[in-house]
């Protein structure tokens, strides 16, 4: 629903061509900051005037200048009877910076566009009402889709207090992701690893079970030239049963263990230092799934990337708590004995499966990725 008093909210046929150039060039300019604004929303901002671009900004992470004042300082006195085209709700709260309204009001702005409303009740509407109380023009919708994109982990910490997950797989031509001894180096090519390498940088957290673990005994680590942080790495293991000695605890950055059975297992894992969180189960002696990304919002974690082993990955998707599947598909076949990427079912038909819609369908190399969507969100 629109807010009262939000003239030209989500009417997007009144924008200009010249108004989507800009916000267009904002939406890059937040991108710039897809792996570092954690745990704040990625931010752009365009000033421009008489159909002439004047400057730009960008946030780049948390603590330093939001992406309104970066684009005012740099446009300075031609800031004045400009306008503004930013892809989120200027902040109206004091945080480790002062409000963008301010500084949009002082600057002399006399219009802002804004894609969308900031998801986040300090400031949900606060902005655009400072903004309008200062006689400043807001008009709000342009490009809010791609806007909310950008910001999907964002958005739904803060509309649903849990993070975007976003399961990652790579398999067979017949839905396979191992073979049967467990060897699964290497299904995909070595430009779809490398990609997804991307899409870990961009994450806040990387979970896997602790069968993966013991089986594989992964890094997940981002490994890319110039990665400035590593996202958490987080281990589902109900009993705390994983060893302290495994890879995912030595390599830099932080990793976390969650269960619902603390014991001896989690006592060795908190004397070796890895750090542990105790969630309630699920009624059946397993970690309750809906608790851990609850756990993980609270930590202010906005996107997760589950790499992980087909229990898992299928408990989450019967779980509905699938947002997003990243699939690299490999062309080969694995074979009957060779393990699926979600152990669901068994189903009663074709109507009870889980069914997905295609966002895209990208040649990475020999493969294809392929993003997709539970039909009607979760």
């Amino acid at each position: 629903m629109v807010r009262p008093g939000l003239a030209r909210a989500c009417n997007t046929m009144s924008f200009s061509a010249f108004d989507h150039q800009c916000m267009a060039l904002a939406l890059r300019e937040a991108e710039r900051g897809l792996n570092t604004t954690h745990p704040n929303p990625r931010v752009g901002c365009v000033i421009a005037d008489a159909a002439q671009v004047i400057s730009s900004g960008w946030h780049r992470a948390a603590g330093q200048a939001h992406a309104e004042p970066q684009a005012l300082s740099a446009a300075g006195e031609r800031a004045r009877g400009a306008t503004a085209y930013v892809t989120l709700e200027p902040c109206a709260h004091h945080g480790r910076t002062a409000p963008c309204t301010e500084a949009l009001a002082e600057a002399g702005i006399a219009r802002v566009v804004a894609a969308m409303e900031d998801p986040n009740p300090e400031v949900s509407g606060r902005g655009f009402q400072q903004l309008r109380d200062a006689g400043i023009l807001v008009e709000v919708g342009l490009m809010e889709r791609q806007a909310r994109e950008l910001n999907a982990g964002f958005v739904s910490r803060m509309a649903r207090g849990r993070p975007w997950v976003r399961v990652k797989t790579a398999q067979s031509l017949d839905g396979r992701t191992a073979l049967g001894n467990g060897d699964s180096k290497w299904i995909s090519s070595e430009a779809s690893r490398r990609d997804v390498q991307r899409w870990r940088a961009r994450s806040d957290a990387i979970l896997t079970g602790s069968a993966t673990v013991r089986a594989d005994n992964p890094r997940m680590t981002v490994r890319l030239e110039g990665c400035e942080r590593q996202p958490l790495r987080v281990v589902v293991d109900s009993r705390f049963t994983v060893s302290p000695e495994s890879r995912i605890f030595s390599e830099p950055g932080d990793a976390l263990v969650v269960g619902c059975q603390p014991g001896a297992g989690m006592e060795a894992l908190a004397a070796a230092g890895v750090a542990c969180e105790v969630v309630p189960d699920d009624g059946a002696g397993r970690v309750d799934l809906a608790s851990v990304l609850n756990a993980l919002g609270d930590r202010a974690i906005n996107e997760v990337q589950v790499e992980a082993g087909a229990t898992l990955c299928g408990a989450l998707l019967g779980a509905r708590l699938v947002d997003e599947i990243l699939l690299y598909q490999a062309p080969c076949l694995l074979g009957l004995d060779a393990a699926p990427a979600f152990a669901i079912g068994p189903l009663e038909s074709v109507s009870d499966g889980s069914h997905l819609e295609t966002l895209e369908s990208v040649k990475i190399g020999a493969d294809w990725r392929i993003r997709l969507r539970p039909v009607g969100g979760n």
